[in-house]
Formats: structure tokens, C-alpha cells, sequence
């Protein structure tokens, strides 16, 4: 799907503790640190924006619908207050970083890399797109599927508040009210509940609160044509994931080697082709019936184009345990603390069994 649906989670709560963990080159740390406080220093409080003649009017009435999402997001979704989504920095450029995904060639298991504090995750985040172009190379030099993303926002988990909290960016800000919303939403959830070494838990959780929360907040304050433009995008996106998740499906029969005549590699390999240039036939079909401006489908464009295990696998992180989520909301009665509290529960919990439960619905 289109990158922004690719939030960063975590990688900077991890990289701003250097040293720690050998998984990972001092030179990788050095551009995590320094990338990230460059962008610290570019960031100021969004009322000085707001004050300033050179703002332009565009971007002011931005930055003034953010801070009343922001508010929105403690008063009524009850997700941290501090001094996160109160500055803004123009960084620019298209991405806040880029992300590195890969799996092998027959896997949809993802690659992961470790970092101390956030444990390990199924990416690794450049803040310079070409040394992250590198990176791919090196993983696809050694037979693996690569996929490179830029993403609009990262959270620092809350490590940052103390230095002003995780800013506004020129990557986000414009986007349409709903999906806004549902990026301070995302970001916010992650201070909420954490899970070590578990990408598929977190995304899925923070994925199902700008969810939940952006449809609350467009039913409360969204214009008749924000709710309409975000209803058009939910509803091209839930098509989207349908046909990649039975994309996905079948990929993962054939990659069981019990499917595949006397277990041969090469098979499975030109299953695999197959697969994915029929997920590329169908893309371009539900494309045209989407019709409306073609700007707005390039981000899908790129990822269907992009195709392969990796962008499959990175997509799982982000959809598979939401409905699990979904219904757990339901079951505490849409009450935000005890759907946090919940979670948290869950979160103490090894892995396979928190999933299992969230599976159930």
C-alpha cells in the first residue's frame, strides 16, 4: 500500500541509546542520532509558525487543525498529553525516513534487526533515502526481496519529550482531515502500549486506534466533504487490502512445501511469479474502477509495481490483528482506558498467546 500507511515506530527509541547492542554498526547509529536531531533542531513551537507574517495561510490553517486533533486525542481517544505534536519543522523533503524491508525469496517472514529498548523490528530506518538504497542492495545481493519505503512520521515512544516531543512534519501535515488525524492518532498509540519484539502486535494495535479514532473524530468535527473524501479513501483501501491480503494468502500455500510438486524450489519460485503478476492484473482493474485523479493512486501505483515478499510481509504487521483489536474496543464498551488497560494485559503476555487470544476476536 501507498507508504504512508508505513508508519516508523520505534527506531529511534532504540538508536538514541548507542553502544548498547552489537546488531548494529556505530556508523548506522551515528545517522539515526544525528538524522534525528537534526530534525529535533528544525522543529519549533507551532504558535511561533502561527505568528509569523511569512506563514503562509495554507499552512497555518493546517497547523491550527492539528492542535485541535491534538487536543482531541486526550480529551475524548485519552492518549498521552505532552509536548508531542506541538512544534513543526519543515523538513524539506518527500519522507521523515526510509525504511528497509526484506524476506527471502521463499518467505514472507521478515528479515529483523535489533536495537536495544525497542528489541527487534522487521525494518531498518535511514534518514537519507540513498543510504537506504544501499542498504537494500547489500540484502538483495544476497538473494533476498527488498522493498524501500519512505515514511511520513516515526515515534520516539515518549523518549523525547523532555526535548519537545516528537514535531509535526511537511511529510503529514498536508494530508486530507481524516488521514491527519489518523497519523497523530498512530504515533500518539505507541506511547500508549509498547511490546517488545513484537512489530505485529504494535502496528496492528496503533493501526486500529487512528482507526477508531479519526471515524470518531470526522463524525464530531469533520466537514460533510472531509467525511465524504475520507469514506472514499477507506473504501478504496479496504479493497486494496482485500485483494493483498488473498495475495498474500496464496503466497503463503505456496511457500509450504507440501504444496509444491516433490518440493522443488524452482517451483515455487514460478508459482510465486505467477501469484504476483495476477495480483498485478487485478490491481489494474479495481484501479480503473476507482477512477478520479491518478496523483492520488500513485503511492498504491509504486507498492503493487514493487511487489514482493517483503512489501507482503511489511503489510501484515499493519492489518493482521487489527480486527482482533477492533472487537476488543467493542468488548470494553468503547471505553478508551479500558481498552488501553486491556491491551496492556495482553502486552505482558508471550507473544503467541496474546495473538492467539486477539485471533479469536
Amino acid at each position: 500500500m501507498p507508504s504512508k500507511y508505513f508508519p516508523c515506530a520505534a527506531l529511534l527509541a532504540a538508536a538514541l541509546l548507542p553502544g548498547l547492542s552489537g546488531c548494529a554498526s556505530l556508523g548506522y547509529y551515528w545517522q539515526s542520532v544525528s538524522g534525528h536531531l537534526q530534525l529535533m533542531n528544525a522543529a519549533r513551537p507551532v504558535q511561533d509558525w502561527l505568528g509569523e507574517t511569512g506563514t503562509p495561510e495554507k499552512l497555518k490553517a493546517r497547523l491550527e487543525l492539528a492542535q485541535r486533533i491534538r487536543s482531541f486525542a486526550v480529551s475524548e481517544l485519552r492518549l498521552p498529553e505532552n509536548a508531542g505534536y506541538r512544534r513543526y519543522a519543515d523538513l524539506r523533503r518527500s519522507a521523515a525516513v526510509w525504511n528497509v524491508v526484506a524476506a527471502p525469496a521463499l518467505s514472507l517472514t521478515l528479515k529483523t534487526w535489533c536495537f536495544p529498548v525497542a528489541g527487534c523490528v522487521g525494518y531498518r530506518g535511514y534518514f537519507d533515502e540513498q543510504q537506504a538504497r544501499a542498504e537494500a542492495a547489500r540484502l538483495q545481493a544476497r538473494g533476498l526481496d527488498v522493498h524501500v519505503h519512505g515514511v511520513p512520521a516515526y515515534s520516539t515512544l515518549g523518549w523525547m519529550n523532555w526535548a519537545g516531543g516528537d514535531p509535526l512534519l511537511n511529510t503529514f501535515v498536508g494530508y486530507p482531515e481524516g488521514e491527519l488525524a489518523s497519523v497523530i492518532f498512530h504515533e500518539l498509540a505507541h506511547q500508549v502500549v509498547y511490546a517488545k519484539d513484537d512489530t505485529v502486535f504494535n502496528e496492528s494495535f496503533a493501526t486500529a486506534v487512528e482507526r477508531l479514532g479519526a471515524a470518531r473524530w470526522l463524525a464530531a468535527f469533520g466537514s460533510e466533504a472531509a467525511q465524504k473524501d475520507h469514506a472514499a479513501l477507506k473504501e478504496r483501501r479496504r479493497q486494496f487490502l482485500a485483494l493483498a491480503q488473498a495475495t498474500r494468502r496464496q503466497l503463503a500455500e505456496i511457500y509450504k512445501s507440501d504444496k509444491t510438486p516433490a518440493f522443488d524450489p524452482q517451483a515455487q519460485l514460478a508459482m510465486k511469479t505467477i501469484a504476483i503478476e495476477d495480483f498485478r492484473k487485478r490491481y489494474a482493474g479495481l484501479r480503473a474502477s476507482w477512477g478520479g485523479p491518478t496523483h492520488n493512486m500513485t503511492g498504491y501505483d509504486r507498492w503493487v509495481a514493487q511487489a514482493n515478499n517483503a512489501s507482503f510481509g511489511a503489510q501484515a504487521a499493519y492489518d493482521e490483528l487489527v480486527p482482533g483489536f477492533e472487537a476488543l474496543f467493542e468488548r470494553e464498551g468503547g471505553n478508551w482506558r479500558a481498552f488501553y488497560d486491556a491491551v496492556k494485559r495482553l502486552a505482558t503476555m508471550p507473544a503467541d498467546e496474546r495473538q492467539k487470544i486477539l485471533a479469536m476476536r
